[in-house]
């Protein structure tokens, strides 16, 4: 078992009963409104854009695709274009929104000088037109299937400078202790008067967060991953308090340079067979979560399940002789010291302790890397924004890895360019396998995305994107707004 990790005691007291605007709280920096083309959002940015600055579409509570800036879409029978026609709305200033700026604002995302984590996800665009004042089309060079998450991702919003575009408007005057207040209002039918919705949004440390939480000082956090996971663990929350989503993504380890001794894929291996998966999964303790020894997970369009290599099914006791003889022919007497970067927090403790310990039983250091010094593998802990196996293998090509395969990236080129969706999935299932076989990646398990809800908060269910909508939170999800 892996030792126990210390948790500072985080002061519980009885909930205060719930009043006012709602509270969320993102474990993080406090949120600003941050252009995405400027490069990858910190957790509370990508909340507060994706509430105040929503897309074409939207994700719903459950993650299902629901009208953003767009009142409905249309796709064509080839899959090539995708026109939508946008609800009438206006600009904070009361100007109305055209689809010429949406076209013009999203095109920017995807420019060259763009650094928007997207922008390679949405590769087979053509073109973004604004065919009226309230119709847009996206043209494609090939079928994209999932193009409608990728726009529901807040990387999309539709920003013009510190203006968004809802359902949330920023209200002048924030919370007492400095919340950004975000308001707006809810026309049931012309008949009657709208009702108001209110959120106040903050960003604090885990610690902080968890314990305004139990105070009850905030009705929801969010942002929680495996590296703070224990803290929420260790601290005494109301019964189903702590939530789950049931993430879809990366979660393992990759090379961080070229050279000896990594370039070797027999280094890879021994690494990639000697690690206790299922040791660090329980030690984790998070429902569903389930070790992973391949790129691909199950569950992807037109990909079968994936299957495990052999040596997965035994247990590591039973295979550790034969990778500790093959550790000593790899690197005889003289065996590297392994250099591995972390973040800080409990979770992190948690893997380095098992990297230690199994890594350790084939006669090889393991020391965590320093911040700013040089690291031999690093942490990849990331969200899939599709339930395309395209972003998966695309995450390994060439130019964006230490260590790649030229022949991977042939199939993955082949594969973005294939109008024919069965031959474009194999050529993507081939990718896989050649990144699988080259061990260019060490997968551990799923990302784990962990969040607080209280009794006030009905509206909020776990999804494989982990993006959570912050309208309807004190109503049952799936009944609407």
């Amino acid at each position: 078992m892996l030792l126990v990790v210390a948790i500072a005691a985080i002061p519980t007291a009885c909930r205060r009963q719930p009043q006012g605007a709602l509270k969320a709280v993102v474990i993080g920096s406090e949120p600003k409104l941050r252009d995405p083309s400027l490069g990858p959002l910190p957790p509370a940015d990508a909340v507060l854009l994706e509430n105040v600055a929503q897309g074409l579409v939207s994700f719903d509570a459950n993650g299902n695709i629901v009208g953003g800036l767009a009142e409905r879409w249309n796709v064509s029978d080839d899959g090539l274009s995708y026109i939508f026609r946008l609800a009438p709305a206006n600009w904070p200033d009361g100007k109305k929104i055209t689809a010429q700026q949406v076209a013009r604002l999203l095109k920017r995302q995807l420019a060259d000088r763009s650094q928007n984590p997207m922008k390679d996800s949405l590769g087979a665009v053509e073109d973004i037109v604004a065919m009226t004042d309230r119709v847009i089309e996206i043209r494609l060079l090939a079928p994209r299937p999932n193009l409608l998450s990728l726009l529901a991702q807040p990387e999309l919003a539709i920003l013009r400078g510190n203006a968004g575009t809802g359902p949330f408007q920023l209200a002048p005057g924030g919370g007492a202790g400095g919340e950004l207040r975000l308001s707006r209002e809810i026309a049931e039918n012309d008949e009657e008067e709208p009702r108001h919705e209110q959120v106040l949004l903050a960003g604090e440390n885990v610690q902080n967060a968890i314990g305004e939480f139990d105070l009850g000082k905030s009705d929801l956090v969010l942002g929680g991953t495996f590296v703070d996971l224990p803290f929420a663990q260790h601290a005494k929350l109301p019964s189903g308090a702590l939530r789950f989503d049931p993430a879809s993504g990366l979660f393992g380890l990759i090379p961080a340079h070229g050279g000896a001794p990594f370039d070797d894929p027999n280094v890879r291996h021994l690494l990639a067979q000697a690690l206790d998966r299922g040791n660090f999964v329980y030690a984790l303790g998070v429902p569903g979560l389930a070790a992973r020894a391949t790129l691909l997970e199950p569950g992807l369009d037109g990909i079968a399940t994936p299957v495990q290599p052999p040596w997965f099914a035994a247990p590591l006791s039973d295979r550790l002789a034969l990778l500790h003889a093959q550790s000593d022919r790899q690197f005889g007497k003289h065996k590297p010291i392994i250099r591995v970067a972390l973040p800080d927090g409990p979770g992190a403790d948690l893997l380095f302790q098992e990297l230690v310990r199994d890594w350790g039983a084939i006669g090889l250091t393991v020391e965590r890397a320093q911040v700013g010094a040089t690291a031999d593998l690093m942490l990849i802990d990331q969200i899939a924004p599709s339930t395309s196996a395209s972003w998966f293998v695309r995450q390994f090509r060439c130019g964006a890895v230490a260590i790649c395969d030229d022949q991977a990236d042939a199939l993955m080129e082949g594969a973005r360019q294939n109008p024919v969706p069965q031959q474009r999935y194999a050529l993507l299932a081939q990718a896989a396998a050649r990144i699988d076989d080259a061990q260019l990646f060490i997968p551990i398990a799923a990302p784990v995305r962990w969040s607080l809800a209280s009794g006030r908060v009905q509206g909020f269910a776990g999804n494989r994107y982990a993006r959570h909508t912050l309208t309807g939170l004190e109503q049952q999800a799936g009944t609407g707004d």
